[in-house]
C-alpha cells in the first residue's frame, strides 16, 4: 500500500469513528437571485441534526441568506430558520412580480431564464449606461430595505448568540474589505454588503460608504478561522470562477469581468490558505489554526443560465434554484459529512491554482 493509500484508509478510519454530531462554520457567497441555491442548501443542511453551525460569513445575497439564518435560528431553532428563509425569499419574488424587471412570457420559457425579453430589464440596462442610480433615482427610494425590515428582526439578529455572524462590504472610498459582526447589524449593513453601484447608491454608515461586498470578498473566510473554534468551513460557492471561452459580445464581456473582480479575492485566500496548510504539514507553521474546506457548488449550474437570470425573481425559478439547492446538500451529505473534522474534502491545489 502506497503513503496515499495509507493516509487515505486512515482518514477513511477516523471519519467512521466521528459520524457523530458535527460543528462546521459557513461561507455564502453572493450572487442576486441565484442566492435560492444557497436557500435550498440551507434547507437541507437544516433538516440534518447531525450538523450545527457556529459561524457564518456571507456576502450580497450571501449576508441575505447569513442574517435570515441567524434570525430564525434565534427564534424557533432549525425549523424557525427553514421559515424565515423561506419567508425571505417569498418576499422577493412578490416585491420581483411588481417590479420592472419581471420576466416575460418569453423569458419564462427559455431555459436559460434570463430577462432578455423583459421590457424593464432592457429599459433599464440600456439608461445605465448613460445615468447613474444618482440621476434615474434621486430620492433614492429602495423597497429592498423595506422586505429586509418586514421580514428580519434585526433586533433580534443583534442580541442573539446561537451562531457568529459575519457580513461583508467594500469601502468606496479606500478599496478595504469591511466586516460588520452579528452585534452592530442592521438593515443598512445588509443593503451595503449587497450594493450593486449601477443600480444603487452607495450605503452611508457611520459617514463611510460603501458598496457590494463581492468586490472585496466574496464571501470572507479570515473571521471562520480567526473568531471561530470549528476548523470546518462548508463554503456555498454560486459564482462561477471557471467559464470556458472568451467572451466576445459586450453583455458577456460584463458579465465575465464581474464574475472575475467578484471571484479574485476568494481565490487569493483559498491560495492562502492551502499554503499554510503545507506548512502545518511540514511543521513549519507552529500554532497556526488547520482549516478543513469543505465546498458545495453550483457553478455547473449557473454558467447554463443567462447573466440577467441574477435579477429574476419569478417564483418557478426561484424554486428550481432551491431544489437543485437541496440535491447538492444531500450529495455533500451523503459523500462528505463524515470527513467533518477528520480531513478537507475539496483539494484547494486542484480547485484554485
Amino acid at each position: 500500500m502506497t503513503s496515499v493509500d495509507s493516509s487515505a484508509a486512515a482518514a477513511d478510519a477516523a471519519a467512521s469513528k466521528t459520524s457523530g454530531h458535527k460543528v462546521v462554520n459557513l461561507a455564502l457567497q453572493g450572487g442576486g437571485s441565484h442566492g435560492a441555491f444557497t436557500w435550498g442548501v440551507l434547507d437541507r443542511l437544516l433538516e440534518d441534526e447531525r450538523l450545527s453551525f457556529e459561524g457564518i460569513s456571507g456576502t450580497s445575497a450571501g449576508a441575505v441568506n447569513a442574517v435570515a439564518l441567524a434570525d430564525g435560528l434565534a427564534a424557533g431553532g432549525r425549523q424557525g430558520a427553514r421559515e424565515t428563509l423561506r419567508r425571505y425569499w417569498r418576499k422577493i419574488s412578490d416585491l420581483a412580480s411588481r417590479g420592472i424587471f419581471s420576466p416575460s412570457a418569453f423569458d419564462m420559457a427559455n431555459p436559460d431564464h434570463g430577462l432578455e425579453h423583459s421590457p424593464g430589464y432592457l429599459m433599464m440596462e440600456s439608461l445605465s449606461y448613460f445615468a447613474s442610480p444618482y440621476q434615474m433615482n434621486p430620492l433614492n427610494y429602495d423597497p429592498f430595505k423595506e422586505l429586509l425590515e418586514e421580514v428580519i428582526d434585526f433586533e433580534r439578529v443583534r442580541r442573539q448568540q446561537v451562531v457568529k455572524l459575519f457580513i461583508s462590504a467594500t469601502d468606496v472610498e479606500t478599496a478595504k474589505l469591511k466586516i460588520f459582526e452579528g452585534k452592530d447589524i442592521a438593515a443598512e449593513h445588509v443593503l451595503a454588503s449587497a450594493c450593486l453601484p449601477l443600480m444603487m447608491h452607495a450605503v452611508k454608515i457611520e459617514g463611510r460608504f460603501y458598496w457590494d461586498g463581492s468586490f472585496t470578498s466574496n464571501p470572507a473566510i479570515f473571521p471562520l478561522l480567526f473568531n471561530c473554534d470549528s476548523c470546518d468551513i462548508v463554503m456555498i460557492h454560486i459564482t462561477p470562477a471557471d467559464r470556458p471561452g472568451v467572451p466576445t459580445t459586450s453583455p458577456s464581456i460584463m458579465n465575465r469581468m464581474q464574475e472575475i473582480s467578484f471571484n479574485a479575492s476568494l481565490i487569493r485566500e483559498m491560495r492562502t490558505i492551502a499554503y499554510l496548510t503545507t506548512l502545518i504539514d511540514a511543521g513549519k507553521a507552529d500554532g497556526a489554526k488547520r482549516a478543513f474546506m469543505h465546498l458545495i457548488e453550483a457553478e455547473d449550474l449557473i454558467r447554463k443560465l443567462s447573466w440577467s437570470s441574477r435579477l429574476n425573481g419569478d417564483w418557478a425559478f426561484l424554486t428550481y434554484l432551491h431544489k437543485l439547492g437541496r440535491e447538492r446538500a444531500e450529495q455533500w451529505l451523503n459523500a462528505h459529512l463524515g470527513y467533518v473534522g477528520v480531513k478537507s474534502t475539496v483539494d484547494l491545489y486542484a480547485k484554485y491554482f
